[in-house]
């Protein structure tokens, strides 16, 4: 059963893609839609073949997995030791639950110019601003992981003698663990975004550069073909990243 729904939730997907492409293709040939916004399917393609062979694709991705990359740890390295610390004491998370919650509905784009003042126009300015807006859903799932973990199980495993480390491998890890995960998945999404959002503003390279390039000299067939390779980029972090949570929660 199982597997046949897993069949026709792909062969959905394809249907849609197959029908978007489908659509595009027809829109170019029947008329009626402007090269500059809308080029032909065959035109981005080509585009993307160019920029694959030049290696410009490749520089370019380089730096871009490398910042998300480094965001991602330091956010979730900090997330989580913030969290684990906060959620230990009721008293910390009525003090600091709010500031985080309030501090991560704030738009943090209003505050990209600072980290470029800080960190400069470089890199490092996206690998800071990316780590700081990915911090706030780990640190806040972390904490709604560990805070709710059944009083019981800790009383129970104190009588048995359990030590700190034993409580924590044997009952706040298995008990946190899947709001931690869902944590861990939330902030690599926006981790993703924020790095490329950020080159697109402000940057000297990367793939957000180049697509904001692109956009600036109306180059609509590079800037669709960078679109392209930023979706499969994403999808295919994606599927990594669910990879590595299937495994976690089974192990």
């Amino acid at each position: 059963m199982i597997a046949q729904d897993k069949l026709v939730i792909r062969t959905i997907q394809v249907g849609v893609l197959v029908a978007l492409f489908g659509a595009w293709f027809i829109a170019t040939r029947a008329g009626g839609t402007l090269k500059l916004f809308l080029p032909a399917p065959e035109l981005v393609w080509r585009e993307m073949g160019v920029l694959a062979r030049s290696g410009q694709l490749w520089a370019s991705l380089s730096v871009t997995i490398s910042s998300i990359v480094k965001a991602y740890m330091i956010a979730a390295v900090a997330g989580i030791a913030v969290g684990f610390v906060l959620a230990r004491s009721r008293t910390l998370v009525r003090l600091f639950e709010p500031v985080l919650s309030g501090m991560f509905a704030v738009p943090l784009t209003m505050f990209f110019p600072l980290f470029v003042l800080f960190f400069g126009i470089g890199p490092d300015s996206k690998v800071a601003y990316g780590a700081t807006y990915a911090f706030f859903p780990i640190a806040l799932n972390t904490i709604a992981a560990f805070s709710n973990v059944d009083d019981l199980y800790l009383r129970a495993s104190r009588a048995m003698g359990a030590s700190s480390w034993q409580q924590f491998r044997y009952v706040y890890m298995p008990a946190a663990l899947p709001v931690t995960l869902t944590g861990l998945r939330i902030g690599f999404f926006i981790c993703i975004a924020s790095v490329l959002g950020g080159e697109t503003l402000a940057a000297t390279a990367g793939v957000g550069r180049a697509t904001a390039l692109a956009a600036e000299l109306m180059e609509t067939a590079r800037l669709y073909a960078w679109i392209a390779f930023v979706v499969c980029m994403s999808v295919m972090l994606n599927l990594l990243a669910l990879a590595v949570e299937t495994r976690s929660e089974r192990e």
